[in-house]
């Protein structure tokens, strides 16, 4: 059988969402929460979400990264970004892969605090 598994009630747009959409929101999500806490240190931070790294040439297959900084200088801006490919590879679940979005934004945005992630958000040890 071919087709939509549901029918969209406005013709033309999509019922659900794609995979990468629901990750967008996560992430959303989990940035909303550590902007309001710590909007005022940070300043102007840009968060990104990319399928998976580029990796260098020298590469060794020892892990595959999960996230990177790029610290701005002069008109660049600081960037955080995301691997959604190698998250969800991590993940089991729904909720797997929303604690791990957390955790690589919180390590990230303690790096670039110079704080310890404990320190970032209190739920960073539970999960």
């Amino acid at each position: 059988m071919r087709g939509p598994g549901v029918l969209p009630r406005r013709p033309g747009t999509p019922e659900t969402r794609t995979p990468a959409e629901r990750f967008d929101d996560l992430v959303l999500a989990a940035v909303a929460d550590l902007e309001q806490r710590w909007a005022d240190r940070l300043g102007l931070v840009e968060y990104a979400v990319e399928e998976v790294p580029t990796l260098a040439d020298d590469w060794t297959p020892t892990s595959v990264p999960l996230s990177a900084l790029v610290r701005g200088g002069g008109a660049n801006t600081t960037r955080v970004v995301l691997f959604r490919r190698p998250l969800e590879h991590r993940a089991e679940s729904h909720q797997d892969l929303q604690a791990l979005v957390l955790t690589v934004l919180v390590e990230q945005v303690a790096e670039l605090l110079g704080m310890p992630p404990e320190d970032v958000h209190p739920r960073y040890p539970a999960e």
